[in-house]
């Protein structure tokens, strides 16, 4: 748990009133009933220790990702397993872009590593472009952190940038770290994965968890998949043998059978995306064009703090390295959901147009920022 200390992330709805919550990027549809239903049933083993090597579930998500269960390594939600990624290989340096999730520098900064950052530019949409690849050529970076798609952008790398990405980092012997926690509910689902790679280059590690698209936060269950062997065992060597629980295990091997549920939900955020996404722009936010189930947008009035008041929880993304105050994210849910976040959002704007002038954003879209 977090000692004295706060908290960065989303979904802290604790000790505060809130109705509905876009500050995390969880699956609109929540998490399917036989998963619950899962849960439930493992209740009456709640006496019996979790099994410490994940049998079944591993045997279940093998054949999902088509890989063989020695490339599988279960954890307690994905953020364990960064952390044990970095206990382990402990690079001098590792590169990652700026903004992306805040947990690869934490992780690596107690791991004793320092950080390259490659920043996105605003006035590229957030945009992973060819100029990473120059400096992947040259850095001394013993490791890659990305982010497919990127949080808190919402972009996925072009397939024919990473393919190039892959190249570079299997020449150079450089560890390749790949997060695709929120693939499966982006454009295109997971065709976009690399788990087809594995075997072409030990260095590649995937992360991937069933808290977004299963909508499973509250269970903590995460899994990574990389060939190294060796690797895998000593991440699970510095852990806990009952790291994933008796029901998060259970819940995981009912999650996997529910692919129509995630088709539903992708068809979901496709159609709400880009009406909230106008929608937002028509309030004269900057929004980022996103790929994923949660778009970035800046705004020039505060919001957090007013929406909290109504009930209403987004991400203040100002605490990303590469972002400014004025960032904020919100998640893609159902329509009647969509719809109350505006109605919200533009009573804010308009109390603050009473006291100075209306949010907007005067300079020349997408400008860069400094």
């Amino acid at each position: 748990m977090l000692y004295q200390t706060s908290n960065p992330h989303g979904g802290d709805l604790y000790g505060r009133t809130v109705d509905l919550d876009f500050s995390v990027n969880t699956n609109p549809l929540g998490v399917p009933l036989p998963v619950v239903r899962a849960v439930e049933r493992s209740a009456q083993f709640l006496c019996q220790y979790p099994d410490p090597r994940c049998r079944e579930l591993t045997a279940a998500l093998a054949s999902y990702e088509a890989v063989g269960e020695e490339c599988v390594l279960c954890g307690c939600g994905a953020a364990e397993l960064i952390y044990s990624y970095c206990g382990v290989i402990r690079p001098d340096c590792a590169l990652m872009a700026a903004p992306t999730f805040s947990e690869y520098a934490s992780a690596l900064e107690a791991a004793g590593s320092r950080m390259m950052y490659y920043r996105l530019e605003a006035a590229e949409n957030f945009a992973l472009t060819d100029g990473f690849l120059r400096l992947l050529e040259q850095t001394d970076c013993q490791a890659v952190f990305l982010c497919n798609p990127n949080n808190p952008t919402g972009r996925l790398i072009p397939p024919a940038l990473l393919e190039r990405i892959f190249e570079i980092c299997r020449k150079r012997k450089i560890r390749l770290f790949v997060d695709e926690c929120f693939l499966e509910l982006s454009d295109g689902g997971r065709e976009a994965s690399l788990a087809g790679r594995l075997l072409e280059y030990p260095g590649l590690f995937l992360l991937k968890a069933f808290t977004k698209s299963y909508g499973m936060a509250g269970l903590r269950l995460g899994y990574c998949l990389s060939g190294d062997r060796a690797l895998l065992a000593e991440m699970s060597r510095r852990g806990q043998p009952w790291n994933v629980s008796l029901p998060a295990q259970a819940a995981g091997v009912a999650a996997l059978r529910e692919t129509a549920f995630l088709e539903e939900a992708r068809e979901l955020i496709a159609r709400e995306r880009p009406r909230l996404a106008a929608e937002l722009k028509k309030l004269g936010f900057r929004v980022c064009p996103s790929q994923a189930n949660y778009l970035l947008f800046y705004s020039r009035t505060e919001l957090c703090a007013p929406l909290l008041e109504r009930g209403v929880l987004i991400r203040n993304c100002s605490n990303y390295a590469g972002l400014e105050a004025g960032w904020y994210r919100a998640a893609v849910r159902k329509p009647e959901e969509n719809r109350r976040l505006l109605e919200v959002l533009e009573e804010i704007l308009a109390q603050a147009a009473d006291g100075k002038n209306a949010d907007s954003y005067g300079g020349a879209p997408w400008q860069r920022i400094s």
